[in-house]
C-alpha cells in the first residue's frame, strides 16, 4: 500500500494500462516531456517513448479526431483535453461522433477510447477554465462518464475506462490533484457504474461527486457531532452508468436525500437522481429531495466570489439542518 497524490495516481493508472496492453497510446497538449500542465503525466514519456506518448498541437479537434481514428483502427487511445471547459471546442466529436460510431457503422466499427480532462473550480483558473461540466457529457447517449474523488479510484476507474468497449469521459477534479490517499499495490481494476457508500448513516443520505465528496464527508461528521444527525454519504463516482440501486437502497433506509453538486443548478446531475428517486422510491421519502448546488450563474472570476457560490461543508450543514428540522 502506497500513499499517492491524486495527480500521481493519474500517471500510475495510465502507466498500468500502457504496460498491460501495447495498444494503449496517450496524446494531448504538453503531456509528454513537460509531464502535463497539471504535472499529472510526469514520467510517461520517458517510460513509453514518443511513439506511444505524443504531444499534440493546440487543437482540441485534432486531438479527439486523432484519438477517434486510432480507436476505430485497433488502438486504445487516452486523449487529454487540458480543461473540461474546452470540451465545448470539440463537442461535435463528444456528442455526434464517438457515441454513435458503432450505430452508424452497423457494428463494424467501435470507438474504445478515454478522454480525460481537468474539471471543476477552486484552483483559481478563472471563469472559463473552472466550470464543472460533467452534466454536459452525462446527457449524451452512448458515452460513459466517471469522476473519481480519490487516488485509488483514479487508478481503478482509469483501468476500467481503458478496457471498456465504449467511449468514456473521465473528469479529474483539478482541486483534488494535490490531495493524497492510500493506493493498493499491484494491478487495480475497478467497475464503471458502481457507487461507494463512504459513510454509513441512518437519518439522511448525501450523494456527492468529485470535490464535493470530501466536503460532504466533513459536513456529515459535523452534523453528527453538532446536531446528532447521522448521514450516509455516497460517492456517485460514475454518472453513466448510474448506480441507482445503491442510491435507492440508501434512501429506503434513511428516508431523506440530499445531493451536493458543483455544477450549476439547472439540469445538474442531481436533478436526474431526484427524478429517479421520485419515480421509484417516493413512498420511502420522509421529506422532499433537496439539491445543494452552485447557482445557475457564470462561475465568478474573483476568488472570493468563487468560494461563495460553491457548496461548502458549512453550507451543506446549514441546508441539511434546516431541512431536517
Amino acid at each position: 500500500m502506497a500513499e499517492l497524490t491524486y495527480r500521481d495516481a493519474v500517471a500510475r493508472g495510465i502507466a498500468q494500462e500502457m504496460e498491460r496492453d501495447e495498444r494503449v497510446v496517450f496524446l494531448g497538449e504538453d503531456v509528454g516531456k513537460p509531464g502535463g500542465v497539471f504535472k499529472a503525466t510526469v514520467g510517461l514519456y520517458e517510460k513509453f517513448g514518443p511513439k506511444r506518448v505524443r504531444d499534440t498541437p493546440i487543437s482540441e479537434q485534432a486531438i479527439l479526431g486523432a484519438a477517434m481514428g486510432a480507436a476505430m483502427t485497433g488502438l486504445r487511445p487516452i486523449a487529454e483535453i487540458m480543461f473540461s471547459d474546452f470540451l465545448a471546442v470539440c463537442f461535435d466529436y463528444i456528442a455526434n461522433e464517438f457515441p454513435k460510431s458503432r450505430y452508424m457503422t452497423n457494428g463494424q466499427l467501435g470507438c474504445p477510447l478515454v478522454v480525460r480532462t481537468g474539471n471543476g473550480a477552486g484552483s483559481r483558473f478563472g471563469a472559463q477554465h473552472s466550470q464543472s461540466v460533467e452534466n454536459w457529457a452525462m446527457m449524451i447517449p452512448g458515452l460513459k462518464v466517471v469522476a473519481p474523488s480519490s487516488p485509488a479510484d483514479v487508478v481503478g476507474l482509469m483501468a476500467a475506462a481503458v478496457r471498456d468497449p465504449d467511449p468514456v469521459i473521465m473528469f479529474e477534479h483539478k482541486s483534488l490533484y494535490a490531495t493524497k490517499g492510500e493506493v493498493p499495490d499491484g494491478e487495480i481494476l475497478d467497475t464503471l457504474g458502481k457507487a461507494k457508500v463512504l459513510r454509513e448513516g441512518k437519518d439522511a443520505t448525501i450523494v456527492a461527486l468529485a470535490l464535493m465528496v470530501p466536503r460532504a464527508l466533513e459536513a456529515a461528521e459535523r452534523l453528527k457531532a453538532e446536531q446528532g444527525i447521522d448521514c450516509e454519504v455516497i460517492d456517485v463516482r460514475s454518472l453513466v452508468p448510474l448506480d441507482t440501486q445503491t442510491i435507492l437502497g440508501s434512501v429506503g433506509k434513511t428516508g431523506r436525500l440530499f445531493t451536493v453538486e458543483e455544477n450549476p443548478r439547472l439540469c445538474g446531475w442531481g436533478a436526474e437522481i431526484a427524478s429517479i428517486v421520485a419515480d421509484e422510491a417516493f413512498y420511502d421519502l420522509d421529506g422532499p429531495v433537496v439539491r445543494i448546488t452552485t447557482p445557475h450563474i457564470p462561475l465568478p472570476a474573483a476568488d472570493n466570489l468563487e468560494d461563495i457560490v460553491l457548496p461548502t461543508p458549512g453550507r451543506i450543514v446549514e441546508k441539511i439542518t434546516r431541512s431536517m428540522n
